[in-house]
């Protein structure tokens, strides 16, 4: 599933092609969503928004289209009408005179007078957007402190969109691994530095994925692989996908564990239990 980065970089490439821009066509594959079309169809984009692994396509007129992209869902953008050939579901067709936004396979879709969106929901449980541009370290290490959170391990915390919005699988085990931090310990248990190196992980790790295409190594470490025989998914995580393999910190070889049917990479040496 897409975590926070790839979704939004998803909706930067929308933004490019629609914001702003009057939606000529418009073509929904779900059948009970195709009786809004006529709504959408001859009004601009005023804005492309995501909450954590949401996108909101916000139209000058009031609507909004809430959509998930879940596990197989995927945005495509392509310059004129001429659509790629494909044999995913076509799920929601916008074109401009000069563009087409594509989303594919998604079944999580809907369409919302904007002053209702917080009763989404899915959308009324989440916490702030580990994309926003206004989420500071300290709020995050603020909530690990919450009643509502402190007495969960952070394995489990870091998968609840309630705590931060758009941190998945593969950000949970990349944040904690950057933090040093054992997945089992539980935030009750962290000391004011231990929350204070998490937070400022959480965002860091998260905006380098967003900067980089997926890429959550340091700069300096990335760099320094590029030129080697490894490929790339081995040239990408710290820890993720790697079990059995080094720790590019420490030598130790990544364990990799399952909780609750979610794969779980971290370093027995560098995050000791």
């Amino acid at each position: 599933m897409p975590e926070g980065p790839e979704i939004r970089r998803a909706a930067d490439e929308i933004a490019a092609v629609l914001e702003g821009r009057t939606i000529k066509t418009v073509r929904f594959g779900l059948s009970r969503l195709r009786k809004v079309e006529r709504r959408l169809r001859g009004h601009r984009v005023r804005a492309v928004e995501t909450r954590g692994k949401a996108m909101l396509l916000h139209f000058e007129h009031g609507l909004t289209v809430y959509s998930h992209n879940q596990l197989y869902g995927v945005w495509c953008v392509v310059q004129g009408q001429q659509l790629p050939e494909s044999t995913r579901s076509l799920r929601l067709l916008l074109q401009t005179a000069t563009h087409s936004a594509v989303l594919y396979s998604a079944s999580d879709i809907s369409v919302w007078p904007v002053e209702e969106l917080e009763q989404h929901p899915f959308l009324a449980r989440l916490g702030p957007d580990i994309m926003s541009t206004g989420l500071a370290w300290r709020t995050i290490a603020d909530r690990l402190q919450s009643p509502q959170f402190v007495r969960r391990n952070l394995a489990s915390l870091y998968l609840d969109q309630g705590f931060v919005a758009g941190i998945g699988n593969y950000l949970r085990s990349e944040i904690l691994h950057a933090a040093r931090l054992h997945p089992l310990r539980r935030a009750a248990s962290l000391s004011a530095g231990e929350r204070g190196r998490l937070a400022r992980a959480t965002l860091d790790v998260s905006l380098r994925s967003y900067r980089t295409a997926g890429v959550t190594l340091a700069p300096s470490l990335a760099r320094a692989l590029e030129g080697t025989a490894l490929p790339w998914e081995q040239r990408r995580f710290a820890v993720f996908g790697r079990d059995g393999l080094p720790c590019y910190r420490c030598a130790a070889a990544i364990v990799r564990s399952e909780l609750n049917s979610r794969r779980l990479y971290a370093c027995p040496a560098c995050q000791p239990a």
